[in-house]
């Protein structure tokens, strides 16, 4: 009795290590737990010398994207709003576990004008990403890198390499937030911090 609960045991904790989907619900119930919350600044308490922001110097990221139809879009295109850019892949356990909170943050701005979402599958694995989108109901605007290496195509400035990373812009182009890492986006902690930066000039 011993010995089979052992086995399941192992079986268990390798699923989380090696199933994406598994170990994507693991860290979903930590979410539930209150684990996993992005640390939100609001533009007015952010410092100075905080590189991430660039205190109203406009920025100019050169970076594009395709859609599921093959429509070319850049973040200069996005300028005048803000911009909430997840980088994810269909692998990552993580980037899984978040989307579910990601698709209600989106439900709460998909029909604001000045807010836009990219939902950026790293390695452009199309046909997975869609799968994945229908399969798990989710209706989020998915791109995939617009170069033939897609790493090279993201600046590394805005992605030093860690999945799932999510950056926020803000109507001039300027980075206002970045987590690296999974996180809880469906407080109301991020509503109101994209609502003020929404509200920025």
């Amino acid at each position: 009795m011993k010995k089979s609960f052992n086995i399941v045991l192992i079986g268990l904790a390798l699923s989380i290590v090696f199933v994406p989907e598994v170990k994507a619900y693991a860290h979903q119930g930590l979410m539930k737990l209150g684990f996993f919350q992005p640390k939100i600044e609001l533009p007015s308490e952010i410092k100075s010398e905080n590189k991430n922001y660039n205190n109203g110097k406009e920025s100019n990221f050169q970076m594009s994207f395709v859609d599921t139809k093959g429509n070319t879009l850049s973040l200069e295109q996005l300028k005048g709003k803000v911009v909430f850019l997840n980088i994810w892949a269909t692998w990552c356990g993580p980037c899984i576990a978040e989307m579910p909170s990601i698709q209600k943050l989106y439900d709460k701005f998909k029909d604001k004008e000045d807010v836009a979402f990219v939902i950026l599958e790293a390695e452009s694995n199309k046909n997975k990403a869609v799968k994945f989108m229908t399969n798990k109901k989710l209706d989020l605007p998915l791109y995939f890198p617009s170069e033939s290496i897609p790493s090279e195509s993201i600046p590394s400035e805005i992605f030093r390499g860690s999945l799932p990373t999510t950056v926020i812009f803000d109507k001039k182009g300027n980075i206002a937030h970045v987590t690296e890492g999974m996180a809880d986006y469906s407080g109301e902690d991020i509503v109101d911090f994209l609502n003020e930066v929404r509200a920025m000039n």
